[in-house]
């Protein structure tokens, strides 16, 4: 095993030998606006993936991802000789479609907006189906009936059975 910060160094130094190597040394007319976005390295140091983007439509991509695959011999020996590890690593190339899934991401959080702004406009004209306040509340006028009320009742519940007066 490795060190983890090791591996983070060779996957880095990767990701510049590469793009140095595509951008300088490959001359096949099949690459497009190509940019290197990522490379992570095993752990064994023995495999590397290597992440790209490319400016331009499905044709444009299948282009680049066929250069690369040609070009891999050359950019395997540059990647060898520049670690200088017993063994180079073997390179995987792989599209990175982050942009596709920020567009998609985008896309969802607009319609997530409208379907928000659709529901507060429907809530500004809706009604309540009852009472406006949904709990009965008491009137001051009932309050001094009750005490009223509650006092002759207490009144009653002094006197003694035969009609006289409590003790």
């Amino acid at each position: 095993m490795s060190d983890p910060a090791k591996v983070r160094r060779h996957a880095e130094r990767v990701r510049e030998l590469v793009a140095s190597v595509v951008r300088s040394q490959i001359k096949d007319p099949r690459l497009g606006m190509i940019t290197i976005t990522d490379a992570r390295i095993t752990a064994d140091l023995r495999d590397a993936t290597v992440f790209y983007t490319v400016l331009g439509d499905a044709v444009a991509q299948a282009d680049t991802a066929a250069a690369l695959e040609s070009a891999k011999g050359l950019l395997r020996s540059t990647v060898g000789k520049a670690l200088g590890l017993r063994h180079s690593p073997t390179l995987t190339f792989v599209l990175d479609d982050v942009q596709d899934q920020v567009k998609h991401i985008d896309d969802l959080l607009a319609a997530a907006r409208n379907a928000d702004a659709e529901v507060q406009r429907l809530a500004a004209r809706a009604e309540y189906a009852g009472d406006a306040q949904p709990y009965r509340v008491e009137d001051e006028d009932e309050d001094e009936d009750e005490t009223d009320e509650e006092a002759d009742a207490a009144a009653d519940a002094t006197e003694t059975p035969r009609g006289g007066a409590a003790r």
